[in-house]
């Protein structure tokens, strides 16, 4: 189950499976985002992709487009994004499928970290099939960082998004910030909210602004759960967080039943995370988040609680777009402790660089 040798062909099909799979990029939550290729003497015989949880996983939909063609798939080589899973869940195993169906090998970008589905690769091999793992790797990850992030290490991936100046300015000192970026900036940054399961904010944020912090610049098929971390329960219950499609999640630190029960009569889910400073439990706030199955963690958030995001090691990712502008004295992107050595400094990893519209779209990696 190494790396056969794989030619330009064998590359190509697996980029296939990669576009397949992004269809799947705003549906899929709580599951993987994965694409399935089939070919029979060099020809494409079936393709599939996994549109949302509780639908034909991609291997079982490439079966079923095959042989709603008429194709027989005996002796044909599969290629897909994601290991084949070996567990019935609400579907039968793949892996029993594709033996069954006869597919003589079987070719993965990135082992199922997922202990309750791995070991579909194992099952296949035990069957005859052969088995070749590896191939686009890094890409398949890249399409499903919060699923692996939240089944290796019981929390979801986050991505803090930030619209700032040249200088780093992401508001004036009042707290006015509409509109740094432009319009295509503005919904690229929805397409991220979309993606995401969860968009999650602070109280300040919601009283300088009165955000929806919704989707709504976009196409999208579902609401992510929209989050406010506010530790004193201070949001005006008539806020427009709580307005429209969706579910709302409000997590404080006191104990107020009167305050909490405004809330709920809305509609508004409160959770009381406190840690010993009063203030929201971020890592366990992140911990209850991935219970509910969220993978991705959008955070469109102030200066303060970025700060503390980044302080309780939760933050994964910085989503930039940098404004051709200059700010002067103003709000920053986050709010962190000075430093006395640069040695100390936290660290980023670029993966990438993209002009939308007037704006630079910047991904960095926190290291």
């Amino acid at each position: 189950m190494s790396p056969g040798g794989w030619t330009d062909a064998d590359r190509g099909h697996m980029a296939r499976a990669l576009e397949l799979a992004a269809r799947g990029l705003y549906t899929t939550t709580p599951n993987p985002r994965v694409g399935c290729v089939i070919v029979r003497d060099g020809r494409v015989v079936g393709e599939g992709w996994h549109e949302r949880a509780g639908a034909q996983h991609a291997e079982v939909a490439a079966l079923a487009h095959a042989r709603a063609s008429g194709e027989d798939v005996r002796g044909a080589t599969l290629y897909v994004t994601l290991e084949p899973c070996s567990h019935a869940g609400r579907t039968p195993p793949c892996a029993d499928a594709l033996a069954a169906a006869g597919v003589a090998r079987v070719v993965v970008a990135m082992r199922d970290p997922n202990p309750l589905a791995a070991h579909g690769a194992a099952r296949l091999a035990a069957a005859g099939v052969a088995v070749e793992i590896g191939l686009l790797e890094a890409e398949a990850r890249s399409l499903n960082p919060g699923f692996v992030a939240r089944v290796t290490r019981g929390r979801p991936y986050v991505r803090m998004k930030a619209a700032a100046s040249l200088d780093g300015r992401t508001a004036l000192p009042d707290g006015a910030s509409c509109w740094i970026t432009g319009e295509s900036a503005r919904a690229d940054g929805h397409a991220w909210r979309a993606r995401a399961c969860a968009v999650l904010t602070g109280i300040g944020t919601v009283q300088a602004d009165n955000p929806r912090m919704n989707v709504r610049l976009v196409e999208t098929t579902r609401q992510p759960l929209r989050v406010l971390v506010d530790s004193r329960l201070e949001v005006d219950p008539g806020a427009r967080l709580f307005e429209g499609e969706g579910q709302v999640l409000v997590a404080c630190a006191i104990e107020d039943a009167g305050r909490a029960q405004r809330l709920e009569d809305r509609g508004v889910e409160v959770i009381r995370l406190p840690n010993e400073r009063g203030k929201v439990d971020l890592p366990l706030l992140m911990k209850r988040l991935a219970e509910r199955a969220i993978n991705e963690v959008h955070v469109e958030a102030g200066f303060k609680l970025n700060g503390s995001l980044v302080s309780a090691g939760v933050v994964d990712e910085l989503l930039v777009y940098l404004a051709p502008m200059l700010i002067g004295e103003a709000r920053g992107m986050v709010h962190l402790p000075a430093l006395s050595d640069l040695a100390n400094a936290q660290r980023l990893v670029f993966r990438e660089a993209t002009q939308v519209g007037e704006d630079i779209r910047i991904l960095a990696r926190l290291q």
